[in-house]
This record gives C-alpha cells, structure tokens and sequence, in this order.
C-alpha cells in the first residue's frame, strides 16, 4: 500500500494518520471474545511492543511524503471517484447537490470542497436524505448503546469516541469501508469555510494573534480537556469489545500519539452533528455531505435533522444551482465559531462577551449579599453575557449586582435584606464609584489587546493578510467594539449623573471583575 494515498505530510496535519501500522508480512491473530476481555492490559503492552519491533519501515504509514504525496493523492482521488458516488453506490438516493471546490490559501494544500445546489431550490425543498448506513454514530462504533452512554457519561466525549474509531479505521486502508469519507476529511484538514483550521491546531506564534482574547485562553483550556481524554482512551479499549474484535493488540495510547490524536480529534469537532430527539448514543453524529462541506451560517434555520431511518437536510431559502448551501451552527458566539470550526460570522447576533462579577469573600457582610443575590436570581460569581448590539442593557444589568457589593453600611444592608426585588440605596458618591469601577475594567481589557480597534480595521484591508492571523483580527475587532459599546454606555450614565463634583465613595469591599 503506498503512503501517499493515505496520508498528507506532516506540515499539511492529515488528521487520521496513524503513526504506526501492524507488517502485513506478519498478520495477528484474532483474539476470542473471552480473551480480549480478560487480558491484563500490561499484557497488552508487552504483546504491541512486540508487534511494533515486527514493523518494518516499509509497513509503517508516517504522516510524510513531501509535496509528492499531495499530488499522488489527487492523482487517486481522481481515479476513484468522489465522496458523492461512493455515497450513490452504498445507498445515497437522488439529491439536489453537488460537490464542488474552493481554492486553498495555501498552494500546498489541495482545493476545498463544499455542498452546492446542482439546481434551483426552495425553502422547504430535501436538498439530500443520508442513510442512517453512511452515518457513523457511538451506537454503531460501539456496537452497544449501553456502552455508549456510559462511556460519554463518565470521562469521555462522544467526539474522543469518533475520533478514536476513525483513528483506527484509516489504519485498516482502503479495506476499510469508511475510506473514501475518511479520504475527504483528511483533504479538509479541519478546515472550515474560510479554510483556516481551529486554533487548537495553531503554532504558540499564531496563537499571539489572540493575546487579549478570552479565546486564546479557552483554546489552551480546550487543548488541556483533550490531553485528559487522550489519556483515558484505553478506557474504550476494555469497555468496548467490538473494539477487541476488529483491531486486536492495538492498545490507543500505544498506537497513537498525542498529536495524532488531538488532530483527529479536531476533524471530527469540526463535522460533527448533534441530532435532536435521538438517543444519547445517535445524538453525535458524523453525517457525509454535512459539516465542514456544509456551510455554517448563524442566521440560517436549517438543520440537519434525524428522519426515519435517515439524516436530512430541508433549506431554508431559496439557491440558485452553484450556490452553497448553507446550515444553521447553533446560538454560538465567534469565539466558538472559531475555535470548533475555524471562521468568525461578521453578522452573528449570537456573539457575545462575558463578565465575571463576584462579590468580596472577605467582606463581612458577603453571606448576607450572597442570600440577597440568590434570592434575585445571581450567584456569589456571577456571569453577564454582553450581546453584540445590546451592550447597554447589558451594562444596565450588572450595576444592581455591583451596587450591592458597595453597600458597607450593616443598617442599609438590613434595609436591603427586607426589600423586594434588586433595590439598594444608591448615594452619588456610591453610584459614581461603580460606574467608574465598571469603566476602568473596560478600559482595563482593551488595554489588553495588542493593537487598537483602528489598527485592526487597516489591517483587515490587506487582501494579502495571513488567512489565520485574518480570522484572529476579525475576532478580536468584534471584541473590542462590543467593550468600546459598554465603555461608552458606562461613560453616558456616568455624565448622566446629577453631581459632578461628588467624589467616589471608598469601597473596602468593592465586588471584583473578572
């Protein structure tokens, strides 16, 4: 079997290469059921150290072979059809789609497909019905539901599951009757519509493009998760035992790398579907012709939606034949966007920021503001989200919450205590002490970032900016106008005040803003 037809060099991130496959010349033998389920797993190290000295060079399928390696693929990928047919040959029935492609920013990197109208549609029309045969779900990895639900009930997601299963599918080649969609997802690298991969896949250089972004925390935090799962993928080993029978030996954590595994991991994050009114072991699923060649759009309706006995697609307006088509990604704000599929919605009303307020734990007076929070509906740490457009209200939000961590004297807090509803006493000089406490963290955060707001609208004009630090720019400009919009709402309220010569009042116990 040649390499190439497998795998992409390392530098491109093919994301389902194994770093190691079992020597034809020297076939295991298949385990018996009762066997595999009762081997001690040193015992299953000690046999796949064996196995690995039985690999020869020559059998071994590394993530590596050049530019070469990218044209032999597409070279094979022409003579063996596209994801489509092999789909119309296993069951797929007549759509109303086709495959086409994009350039890649990259000259390395090969065209990326996506899902057009092969005709004139309309709102309501089945663009396609994909049979629940050519749907990989944990109910059909596992073989067993009851397996599936404790599995993602306990310490692993349904995404290291699939990740894991097409992991060890694409070691088994084109025997494997997953090839050709495995084959398209390693074209796609992960990448989404803007063909940028998710910043869990960024060098620490790139990674600077979000210095002040909250995302660039989340991504570390996220990459952290998937070190966890990876090292509680033998978990699956033993649990599972359809495992057992199709690839004895081949311990997870022995035969696929940390990297391999979190770039798997990433492809499958990035094409995953969560179907609604299934059971919890359908509810992941990976749909050919869906994500990532489908489009994510926040202010589209359409879903991919289980049927019987199939996944379908209805559009939800009308495309002229060429057109991409495009599905609905959920109430997700950019910063989810791109770190799940790599592009940022310019027009997403679901994009927001988030506050963390909390009250003083030192505070003597913190149990009773905590009682009087509760009883208002917030916690002791309380979370604003500040929605893009609706930063004033969300300013408006946070100051009943801020107002109560000011209040120092015990006889208001009693006068607190017994009122109905979100009222404190505000004195000017206490009401002028939270809005300037609010404006100055504000200030704070876009201090953090690297560049002003101006400077990424300049930038942006680049035609030849790099298409990662592109997306990152995007991100963060939308971040900065949302806390540009709560300075400025901060700043109308505060020359709204009656008295401008009022001072602010000292605040020991001032609530903190995270």
């Amino acid at each position: 079997m040649e390499v190439s037809r497998l795998t992409l060099p390392i530098s491109d991130k093919s994301f389902f290469s194994p770093s190691i496959r079992h020597s034809s010349a020297n076939p295991l033998p298949a385990l018996p059921t009762f066997f595999a389920v009762s081997v001690s797993k040193s015992r299953l190290r000690s046999l796949r150290r064996k196995c690995y000295c039985s690999a020869s060079s020559r059998d071994t399928l590394l993530a590596g072979g050049g530019e070469t390696a990218v044209v032999s693929a597409g070279k094979k990928e022409e003579e063996q059809g596209d994801l489509k047919s092999w789909m119309h040959k296993h069951g797929l029935p007549p759509c109303k789609v086709v495959l086409n492609e994009r350039p890649s920013h990259h000259d390395a990197h090969k065209p990326i497909h996506y899902v057009a109208a092969s005709e004139d549609l309309q709102a309501g029309d089945v663009a396609f019905s994909v049979p629940n045969s050519l749907v990989v779900t944990l109910e059909r990895v596992l073989g067993n539901e009851t397996i599936a639900e404790l599995l993602t009930t306990n310490k692993l997601s349904e995404l290291a599951c699939l990740a894991l299963y097409l992991m060890y599918e694409k070691k088994q080649g084109k025997k494997s009757f997953w090839y050709p969609y495995i084959r398209e997802l390693d074209r796609q690298r992960g990448r989404g519509q803007m063909a940028v991969e998710s910043p869990l896949l960024w060098s620490d250089s790139e990674l600077a493009y979000l210095t002040g972004s909250p995302t660039k925390v989340e991504v570390l935090q996220r990459a952290e998760g998937i070190k966890r799962e990876y090292n509680e993928l033998d978990t699956v080993w033993f649990m599972a035992g359809s495992l057992f029978q199709q690839y004895p030996y081949d311990i997870p954590t022995e035969a696929f790398s940390y990297e391999i595994f979190k770039q798997a991991f990433v492809a499958v994050q990035s094409c995953v579907v969560h179907l609604q009114k299934v059971s919890l072991a359908r509810r992941f699923a990976l749909v050919p012709l869906g994500p990532p060649l489908l489009a994510y759009r926040s202010n589209c309706k359409a879903m991919l939606t289980a049927v019987d006995g199939a996944v379908e697609l209805v559009v939800d307006r009308p495309y002229k034949a060429g057109d991409p088509i495009v599905v609905w990604c959920g109430p997700q704000p950019n910063s989810k966007l791109l770190l799940n599929y790599g592009f940022i919605d310019e027009d997403n009303s679901y994009d927001r920021l988030i506050v963390e307020a909390a009250l003083n734990t030192e505070d003597p007076q913190y149990q009773d503001k905590r009682m009087v929070a509760q009883r208002n509906g917030k916690l002791s740490i309380q979370v604003f989200h500040v929605y893009t457009g609706k930063e004033r209200e969300a300013v408006l939000d946070m100051l009943p919450y801020l107002r109560l961590g000011y209040v120092s004297d015990p006889s208001e807090m009693q006068s607190v205590i017994s009122s109905q509803g979100p009222v404190c006493p505000v004195s000017p000089c206490m009401e002028r002490a939270v809005l300037e406490q609010l404006a100055d963290y504000f200030m704070t955060r876009l201090a953090g970032y690297p560049t002003t707001l101006a400077e990424d609208e300049s930038m942006l004009t680049d035609d030849n900016l790099n298409p990662k630090k592109r997306v990152a720019t995007q991100l963060v400009r939308l971040e900065k106008r949302m806390l540009h919009a709560c300075l400025q709402a901060t700043n109308d309220f505060i020359d709204h005040l009656p008295d401008h010569s009022v001072s602010p009042c000292p605040a020991p116990y001032a609530p903190l803003l995270k």
